[in-house]
């Protein structure tokens, strides 16, 4: 691709025939909640002044689809105003499609992510011993590992083998051990959408794109529908010390899902986020080029189990939440020197896809060149009490 995404690339395989719900901004109006339709983009603030209240009705999809608004705008004059270099600030442009929604991510939860992590806490976050103590840690834990289901007695006996030869890690914990790792990956509104910069810490050396798919989930625990997401990791950082995730994760701009969010409804639903192949497409200003194939089937954990080790008895979350399932890929080649694997370049460019949820684009760069996060609940409210939608 190497450029900004248009409507043609952006969308699913199936065009507007999904619900597919975004947010965008309107100046004059702020953050505004819109339908993406095969005539246009349609402004349904005022039935719904959030996401979170669309997404908390007992039927999203059809609430949405009953719904006329107002036709603002087409997607492709969106998209092209969105990145933030070229952005005319007098035209509406997309946001993330997200807003009240805690932001949640599931760690752990595919084997060769799994074995990554413990590989970055071996070398701690050194990236030159990452190839021989992968090697060392597949001849240890064998491949077998991956058809484990987590918290079973065939797990718990191979944790009792590994913890005798004293290899146990607080990753193989929380990826074959009976508790899930969910985290809180950004603050409420500071993800970021479609067509515009992801932020990495400009002190990591070694880090890379994690492409997810990502749910919305009502207060309710319900699942009600599912977007693409880059959960950016920085390896360096976390493989120095658990201790530092919340610095490797949350980041200015470090959390990004779209293009939109589809909801669930008779034709989408949890089965086909369980049967989703995800592709990865990274394209550097050098002419690097990166691209690779993964598949939701290889999950560990059911997607309704991690909602369920999220929200319940024991966690509620009355605006709902959005959950990243976790990472299906984690690129070793080395892009550099040998021996150092991958790590991204300013400027990269991030395409992460699956045919029922369109593309999500981003460009990398250091967090504090990213379009600086500056509006927060409180504007929120006030835009929306402004309007009148409250």
């Amino acid at each position: 691709m190497n450029q900004w995404p248009d409507a043609e690339t952006t969308l699913p395989d199936d065009g507007t025939e999904g619900a597919l719900v975004g947010r965008v901004w309107r100046p004059g109006l702020g953050p505004s909640v819109v339908a993406v339709r095969q005539d246009g983009v349609y402004d349904v603030t005022a039935a719904f002044a959030t996401v979170r209240d669309l997404c908390e009705t007992s039927d999203p999809a059809a609430q949405v689809r009953a719904t006329l608004g107002e036709r603002f705008a087409g997607l492709d004059e969106l998209l092209a105003n969105t990145p933030v270099d070229t952005r005319d600030p007098e035209r509406p442009w997309l946001l993330t499609p997200v807003d009240l929604q805690a932001v949640k991510a599931a760690g752990v939860t595919f084997v060769v992510s799994m074995l990554e992590r413990v590989i970055e806490e071996r070398v701690r976050g050194d990236a030159s011993e990452a190839a021989v103590t992968r090697e060392r840690i597949r001849e240890l834990i064998g491949d077998d590992v991956a058809s484990l289901r987590p918290g079973s007695d065939e797990a718990a006996e191979l944790k009792r083998i590994l913890v005798a030869q004293g290899v146990w890690s607080q990753y193989l914990e929380v990826g074959i051990g009976p508790d899930a790792e969910i985290f809180t990956k950004a603050p409420v509104l500071a993800t970021v959408g479609t067509a515009t910069d992801a932020g990495i810490h400009s002190a990591s050396r070694w880090n890379n794109p994690e492409p997810e798919v990502v749910l919305a989930v009502s207060s309710r625990g319900e699942a009600v529908g599912a977007m693409l997401g880059n959960d950016v990791n920085l390896r360096d950082i976390e493989g120095r010390s658990a201790l530092l995730l919340p610095l490797a994760k949350d980041n200015n701009a470090s959390a990004a899902v779209g293009p939109f969010l589809r909801l669930f409804e008779p034709g989408f639903g949890i089965d086909d986020v369980r049967r989703a192949v995800v592709t990865l497409t990274v394209e550097g200003a050098d002419g690097y080029r990166l691209d690779a194939v993964s598949s939701m089937s290889a999950i560990s954990r059911d997607p309704l189990e991690l909602v369920a080790q999220l929200t319940g008895p024991h966690h509620q979350y009355p605006d709902g939440a959005v959950l990243y399932l976790g990472t299906m890929f984690a690129p070793v080649e080395d892009r550099d020197a040998p021996g150092q694997g991958f790590t991204h370049h300013d400027g990269d460019l991030v395409s992460i896809a699956t045919p029922r949820l369109g593309t999500l684009v981003n460009r990398i760069r250091p967090s504090d060149t990213c379009d600086p996060w500056t509006f927060g609940l409180a504007d929120l409210m006030r835009s929306l009490a402004a309007r009148g939608a409250l």
